[in-house]
């Protein structure tokens, strides 16, 4: 079988990640023909440290058009994702978006709808999908083992980033630029990673943003956030990059259980009998279910980007499921949207959110915004290890 000819657009920080392990022959079927980027000196870069055999392009017509490409990588700042995506659509290739799907969702849906009608595969980057701790998580609560959730907690605060990290790009932390922050730029994996496990969305969100709270930037960088789901399950979302040591704790409770992440590891706190048959029962007034703390194995490690764009690889030539289906991007989108629309509005926000005001109220910040022209620095920073 033919090799898969793939190109990248956007050779900057996540894309020279995605073009170092397809340069080097680590995804199976897969070869890196050709790359475009805006930026004349990434295009050299990837001449001079990838290979003078790849085909460069500084315009995504051209690219799209002349590469003889049959998949793309995306790799660009957050706006350009649904855009790039439906013209690639539009041209007949298959599609990898990089994280988030978009910036709001009536966007995304648009791309969405033009990935169904091109019956070609799309897959976004959600590269925490290959952990296995998410994965057993997601098996524990689909399986039935942790019977009914009543909460979900989420701390995520280990994103530490200084200012020197805003300043390395114009587009970076303004509304123009990125769309949001901490909540489009680290957190899509999480929030998409918390309604994958738990198998639901929420019903309905209240949260509290500080916008520059802990850095000289216009978008949010601490975020607490109140959620309700259709079964009367409740949820709490905090996230910073202003925390530092940070935390990075999940923690589902249910009817038979509690299962945490933390550390590396997944406990499962196994209850001998059910909470509410428990409840129902006993008629001792002090007392609790029995209960087993349990270290739970986890067989294999995350394969992370490499992992998601060779499964995305084998989607197009054998068939085989998407792990992290494209079309899947507005979910964790969408609840990041709704923590927005809730702390511009002051109030509780409903799913689905309401997209045209949701559009209107962004648009209001743009326009309002004096941060574009205050950070206009264009470095290319080292990913490694940060999801």
């Amino acid at each position: 079988m033919a090799k898969l000819k793939i190109g990248i657009i956007g050779i900057g920080n996540m894309g020279s990640s995605h073009a170092r392990y397809l340069i080097n022959n680590e995804v199976p079927g897969a070869e890196l023909t050709a790359v475009c980027d805006t930026n004349p000196e990434r295009l050299r870069w990837a001449k001079e440290a990838l290979s003078d055999r790849l085909q460069t392009y500084d315009n995504d017509n051209e690219f799209f058009a002349s590469s003889g490409i049959e998949a793309v990588i995306i790799a660009t700042p957050h706006y350009d994702h649904s855009p790039l995506a439906i013209k690639a659509f539009k041209q007949g290739l298959h599609v990898m978006s990089e994280k988030p799907a978009g910036v709001y969702t009536k966007q995304v849906r648009e791309m969405n709808e033009a990935a169904k009608a091109s019956g070609k595969v799309f897959g976004i980057m959600y590269n925490q999908r290959t952990n296995p701790l998410y994965q057993k998580l997601r098996d524990l609560v689909q399986s039935g083992e942790l019977g009914e959730i009543k909460r979900t907690n989420w701390i995520i605060t280990n994103w530490y980033r200084p200012q020197s990290y805003y300043n390395s790009g114009g587009w970076r932390a303004t509304w123009e630029g990125e769309g949001g922050g901490v909540l489009l730029n680290q957190d899509p994996h999480q929030l998409d990673l918390w309604q994958w496990t738990c198998g639901m969305m929420p019903k309905r969100v209240r949260a509290f943003c500080g916008f520059g709270k802990y850095h000289d930037i216009e978008v949010e960088d601490d975020v607490t956030a109140y959620v309700e789901y259709e079964n009367g399950a409740t949820g709490v979302f905090v996230t910073s990059t202003g925390d530092a040591p940070g935390t990075n704790r999940y923690e589902i409770s249910a009817d038979k259980g509690k299962a945490v992440i933390e550390n590396g590891k997944l406990t499962f706190y196994r209850l001998r009998q059910s909470e509410r048959e428990f409840n129902r029962e006993y008629q001792g007034g002090f007392g609790e279910p029995e209960c087993w703390k349990i270290d739970v194995p986890i067989v294999g490690k995350a394969t992370d980007h490499k992992g998601i764009t060779t499964n995305w690889v084998n989607a197009i030539q054998n068939g085989t499921a998407l792990l992290a289906p494209g079309e899947e991007g507005i979910k964790g989108l969408e609840i990041s949207n709704a923590m927005h629309l809730s702390a511009w509005t002051d109030d509780w926000v409903d799913l689905p959110i309401n997209e045209d005001l949701y559009y209107s109220k962004l648009q209001e910040r743009i326009k309002a915004s004096t941060f574009q022209k205050k950070h206009t620095g264009n470095r290319t920073l080292n990913v490694e290890g940060t999801h």
